[in-house]
């Protein structure tokens, strides 16, 4: 794997939170909404304008909570599951209870965070039928912590997905998302991302990360914890594969989501992410356009889009007039100076 060192000056943990949240606040307003209509309403696909004020969703909110219980379990020493348990817990139940938290969230989230709240066992609250796209919809922080081993970058992200999304393939989209980030931070060319997914999702196919995850796959049902997660990967792996085929003929004024899925389940909003960014590697703007012009979850695709060309492409992908205007500018930046450190 080729990896070149990111210049000092990227700021890739910047340009990522900023980047997710501007796809947030581009996609929620044509969120539920198909093509046609927001055309009607808003005009050209590729001037898509950024609403003032640049209202974002539980996307963003959800990516912040999780950033903050980072940072509030490593102030402690090393990242561990034990420190991230409860951190997590209290700020997703922190958001639960905030009076903004209006913004459609999703009903997983919601039913977790209210038994998150009440159980100890955070494995009794995890809602192991559903694999929405709210586990990894806010997973980016995890891609940006400086100096996680592997197994530590994989635990922390699939933990994150299970304490309220314990499908195997919400865990397994979460790591493949943090994964993701993390290689374009560091320099990775977008051209081979998919084929380094694809071979990470392949060597971790039978790895169920029992520290971090507990007993979580008998809540699920499975016979064994390997076959829960292989669940996961396998679904991953058809939809990378489904990325990969859009691309080798890519079509860039149609909708994404009739190649790569509707972006309202986990895997879904990977492919259609990565399939928006990888149509516009080196043109932010217009990936986040495109992303949001979309009859699925236009948010949350964009919101994801958004983390992947600011890993790429650093703080300096974003117009200012757009970022100094974004809802919860002033926690993106304080998250993002702590990582860009």
């Amino acid at each position: 794997m080729t990896i070149t060192t990111p210049p000092l000056t990227k700021q890739a943990a910047t340009g990522v939170l900023t980047g997710l949240a501007l796809g947030d606040a581009l996609g929620f307003p044509t969120e539920f909404n198909d093509v046609p209509a927001i055309l009607a309403k808003f005009g050209p696909w590729r001037q898509l304008p950024l609403l003032t004020p640049a209202v974002v969703s539980d996307d963003t909110q959800m990516t912040i909570a999780l950033g903050r219980a980072i940072r509030t379990a490593m102030d402690s020493g090393l990242l561990t599951p034990e420190r991230l348990v409860d951190p997590v817990r209290a700020e997703f139940v922190a958001w639960y209870h905030s009076p903004d938290n209006n913004r459609a969230p999703g009903n997983t989230c919601l039913t977790a965070c209210r038994l998150l709240e009440h159980t100890r066992v955070w494995q009794e609250a995890s809602q192991t039928h559903s694999k929405g796209c709210g586990a990894n919809m806010r997973v980016a922080p995890v891609g940006l912590v400086p100096g996680l081993s592997e197994e530590q970058r994989a635990g922390a992200a699939q933990l994150q997905a299970a304490l309220t999304h314990g499908h195997p393939t919400a865990l397994t989209a979460s790591d493949l998302l943090a994964r993701a980030v993390f290689l374009l931070a560091q320099g990775a060319e977008p051209l081979g991302l998919i084929g380094q997914l694809r071979s990470y999702a392949y060597e971790n196919r039978g790895r169920y990360h029992t520290r971090w995850l507990g007993d979580l796959w008998r809540h699920a049902g499975d016979a064994t914890p390997q076959a829960y997660i292989q669940r996961g990967w396998d679904e991953c792996l058809t939809a990378l594969g489904r990325v990969q085929d859009a691309l080798r003929d890519p079509s860039p004024e149609t909708d994404p989501c009739e190649r790569t899925g509707d972006g309202w389940i986990a895997e879904e909003a990977l492919a259609t992410a990565l399939h928006c960014f990888l149509l516009f590697p080196e043109e932010p703007v217009t990936a986040l356009r495109r992303a949001a012009c979309t009859r699925g979850d236009s948010d949350s695709i964009a919101c994801l889009a958004g983390a992947l060309a600011g890993a790429h492409l650093g703080a300096a992908a974003w117009p200012k007039e757009w970022s100094e205007r974004i809802e919860y500018r002033s926690d993106l930046l304080s998250l993002a100076a702590l990582w860009d450190a």
